[in-house]
C-alpha cells in the first residue's frame, strides 16, 4: 500500500521556484540525472571489488534511455546501486547539500529573469526532473537485495508516495512524465544532441535503442573516452571545456588547464582545472567535494579531499594512479602514503600554475583572486611547506594603488627605497577609513608605501608569514621599541601632560610622545607585542560568545601639535583647571575615532563636546 510523506520545507520551496519558473537552461536535467546515473554505476562497480553478490550476474554496466512518444515520458535506467526505502526517502525528500537555506534566499532575493540562469546553471541535482515533468516515478532496488523493490512517485506538490514494489533488475529507473511544451526531449536526435554536448565523456555507455532494417539494437550516444588518459596535443580546448564543465557542472569555460603525467616512485596521470568563479558548491558554505580518483580508469572516489590541501578546493578535476591498491576501503585509501606524494605534487603544479598566470596575464589573475583569493590566504596561514609560494601570491591595496587594484610583496619590496628596511600595513574595516589614518602621516611625509589590509583575513596571514625576502612585515599601529626622533628637551617638558593622560585615562596601558604623527594631535597604537586594533576587532566578531577582554593601547601625543601644547600650558599653569579633564577626555575620544574602533560612551562623548563649544560660542 502507499504512503504519502511530505517533502522537507526547503525542498517545497525550491520546487515551487522550479515549477513556476521560465528556464533557459532546463535541457540541463538530463546532464543532472545521467551524472547521478553514472555516481550509482560507479558505486556499486566498486562494491563489486570486494563483494562479487553485488553484480547479480549482470556486469554489463550502462545507463540507458528509453522514450516513449505515446504515453510521453522519457526513463533513465541505469543498472547503479540501487536505492532502499530508506535512501530513497533520505535522497529524494530532503536536499542533501550544505548552504541550501543561502541558496533558496539568494534564488528568492534575484530578479525573476536571474532566477532561472541560476538554477540552469548549477542544476538542482534530481530535482531538475521538474523543470521538464509535470510527474516522476522512481522506481528502484539495491544491489544485492532482490525483494526490497521500491516506487516513489511525486508531482512536486510538495508531497510524495512510496510502496513496495517488484524490480527484477538491481539499479534505478527514473521516468519523467513530460509537460506538453517539453515533448522535444523524445525525440532521438535531441537526445543525441544533449549527451554529446552534457555527457560525452561518462565512462559507462549511454545507450538508446534504435530500429534499423526491421531489427532493434541499442546506440551508444556517448564518446566514453578517458580524455585524461589521451596525449595532451590530442585534445582541443572545445573538448577541455565539455569535460570541465561535465566535471564542474558549470557553464563557464575553465581558467586555466593543468594537463599532467607523473613518472618515477608513483605514477599517475591528472587533469586539473583551475576555475575562473567561485565554483557554486563553496559560495554557500563549505563544500567536501574534491577530485575525482580513478584507478586503472576504475572510478574510485568523487570526493578525494586527500589528493590536494583543503585550500586548494576550487580545483576540479581528475587523478588516475595505477600504483594505488583497488583492494583497499576508500578511508585508508586516502591515509596511505601514495596519495600524499601525489598531492604534494599535484599541490605544487597548480601554485606555479598560478605563479604563471599572474606573470603572464596580472589582469585575469586579479579576476581569479577577488572570487578565489580567500583559499589562497588560507593556505598562507596554513601550509608552511608552500609558504613562499603562496605568499608570491597574495594580493593587496597599498597607500601606492589606486582603490580596487593590488600589488604583490615582490613589488612592494622592488618599490622600497634603500633606507627602509621593513614592510608595513596597517589593517582596518575599508580602504576609506584607513587613508585616513593619521598613523600614515609620517609615512606619506616620508613617500614609503604602506600595505592597505581591507580583507578580514588579511592580517592573520601577514602575521603568519612574519617576513618575505628577509624583510619583516611590520604594523604601523603598533608601538615602536623606543620614542626616537622626538627630542630629550620635549620629553623633560611634556612628561607632566603624559603622566596626566596616564592618570585620568585608566583606558590606556600609557602615554608618550611620538614623531609619526604630522597633522594629528594624538592616536592609539596597540603594544609593542599586543594584538592590533582591527585584529581585536576581528576576533570579537568571531567569538561567539562576543566576549573577549579588552587590551590597553598607546596613546601617542604630537609634541608639535598646537592643541596639545595648549593643553601643556594648561596644565603647567593650573593643574586642577576642569577643562584639563575635558581636554584629556576629547584627546582620547578622537583617538579612538580615528582608530576605527566603536566608542563605549558616544552620549558622554556628545555631552563633553557640546558643553566645550557652547563655552566658546559664549566667550565670543
Amino acid at each position: 500500500m502507499a504512503e504519502t510523506l511530505q517533502f522537507k520545507t526547503e525542498l517545497k520551496q525550491l520546487l515551487q521556484l522550479i515549477i513556476h519558473s521560465l528556464y533557459s537552461h532546463k535541457d540541463i536535467f538530463l546532464r543532472e540525472l545521467i551524472s547521478n546515473a553514472s555516481d550509482a554505476v560507479d558505486r556499486v562497480r566498486f562494491q563489486s571489488l570486494t563483494d562479487g553478490s553485488v553484480v547479480e550476474g549482470d556486469s554489463n554496466w550502462k545507463i540507458k534511455l528509453i522514450p516513449d512518444a505515446a504515453n510521453r515520458t522519457l526513463t533513465i535506467r541505469d543498472n547503479g546501486v540501487g536505492m532502499s526505502r530508506e535512501t530513497i526517502v533520505e535522497h529524494l525528500g530532503t536536499i542533501a547539500r550544505s548552504g541550501t537555506r543561502e541558496f533558496l534566499d539568494s534564488l528568492k532575493a534575484a530578479d525573476a529573469k536571474e532566477r532561472p540562469e541560476m538554477i540552469g546553471q548549477f542544476g538542482v541535482g534530481f530535482y531538475a526532473s521538474f523543470m521538464v515533468a509535470d510527474k516522476v516515478t522512481v522506481v528502484s532496488r539495491m544491489a544485492g537485495k532482490p525483494e526490497d523493490g521500491v516506487r516513489w512517485e511525486s508531482a512536486g506538490q510538495g508531497d510524495f508516495t512510496i510502496e513496495p514494489c517488484e524490480k527484477a533488475a538491481r539499479g534505478t529507473d527514473i521516468t519523467l512524465h513530460l509537460r506538453e511544451d517539453c515533448a522535444e526531449y523524445l525525440d532521438s536526435f535531441t537526445l543525441r544532441t544533449l549527451i554529446k554536448k552534457y555527457s560525452d565523456f561518462v565512462e559507462h555507455p549511454i545507450v538508446l535503442d534504435v530500429e534499423k532494417d526491421g531489427t532493434t539494437s541499442e546506440e551508444t550516444l556517448n564518446a566514453r573516452k578517458a580524455i585524461w588518459l589521451r596525449p595532451r596535443h590530442e585534445i582541443t580546448e572545445d573538448e577541455h571545456a565539455a569535460f570541465y564543465k561535465h566535471l564542474a557542472h558549470d557553464t563557464n569555460n575553465p581558467l586555466r588547464t593543468i594537463h599532467y603525467k607523473a613518472e618515477g616512485n608513483i605514477e599517475f596521470k591528472a587533469l586539473l582545472y583551475i576555475p575562473g568563479h567561485k565554483p557554486f558548491d563553496l559560495m554557500f558554505g563549505e563544500s567536501k567535494k574534491g577530485l575525482h580518483l580513478y584507478i586503472q580508469r576504475v572510478f574510485i572516489l568523487d570526493d578525494c579531499e586527500t589528493l590536494l590541501p583543503k585550500y586548494l578546493r576550487f580545483v576540479r578535476g581528475v587523478v588516475d594512479s595505477p600504483d594505488l591498491p583497488l583492494n583497499v576501503s576508500r578511508e585508508l585509501l586516502q591515509q596511505s602514503a601514495p596519495l600524499e606524494k601525489i598531492k604534494s605534487n599535484l599541490t605544487t603544479k597548480v601554485l606555479a600554475t598560478l605563479e604563471e598566470l599572474k606573470q603572464k596575464d596580472i589582469e585575469k589573475y586579479t579576476s581569479f583572486y577577488r572570487e578565489m583569493g580567500v583559499y589562497l590566504r588560507e593556505g598562507a596561514y596554513q601550509d608552511y611547506e608552500n609558504k613562499k609560494k603562496l605568499a608570491d601570491l597574495l594580493l593587496f591595496e597599498s597607500t601606492k594603488t589606486d582603490a580596487g587594484k593590488y600589488t604583490t610583496l615582490a613589488d612592494y619590496v622592488d618599490r622600497m627605497p634603500g633606507e627602509q628596511t621593513e614592510i608595513y600595513y596597517l589593517g582596518g574595516d575599508g580602504r576609506e577609513m584607513l587613508e585616513q589614518s593619521p598613523l600614515l602621516e609620517s609615512f606619506k611625509a616620508k613617500g614609503w608605501e604602506v600595505l592597505l589590509l581591507i580583507d578580514p583575513s588579511d592580517e592573520f596571514v601577514i602575521g603568519s608569514l612574519h617576513a618575505y625576502n628577509e624583510k619583516v612585515l611590520k604594523p604601523i599601529d603598533q608601538v615602536a621599541s623606543d620614542s626616537s626622533g622626538v627630542s630629550d628637551e620635549a620629553k623633560v617638558r611634556y612628561q607632566p601632560l603624559c603622566a596626566y593622560l596616564k592618570e585620568k585615562l585608566p583606558e590606556i596601558a600609557e602615554a608618550r610622545l611620538t614623531n609619526r604623527l604630522k597633522d594629528s594631535a594624538v592616536c592609539l597604537v596597540a603594544g609593542e607585542h599586543a594584538m592590533t586594533a582591527s585584529m581585536e576587532r576581528m576576533m570579537r566578531r568571531f567569538r561567539q560568545d562576543g566576549e573577549m577582554p579588552e587590551s590597553k593601547r598607546v596613546l601617542e601625543v604630537n609634541p608639535e601639535h598646537p592643541l596639545v601644547q595648549a593643553v601643556q600650558a594648561l596644565l603647567a599653569k593650573d593643574r586642577g583647571d576642569a577643562r584639563l579633564e575635558v581636554a584629556a577626555r576629547l584627546l582620547y575620544d578622537q583617538a579612538v575615532i580615528l582608530e576605527g574602533s566603536k566608542m563605549k560612551e558616544p552620549l558622554s562623548f556628545a555631552k563633553r563636546l557640546n558643553e566645550m563649544l557652547l563655552r566658546e560660542t559664549q566667550r565670543g
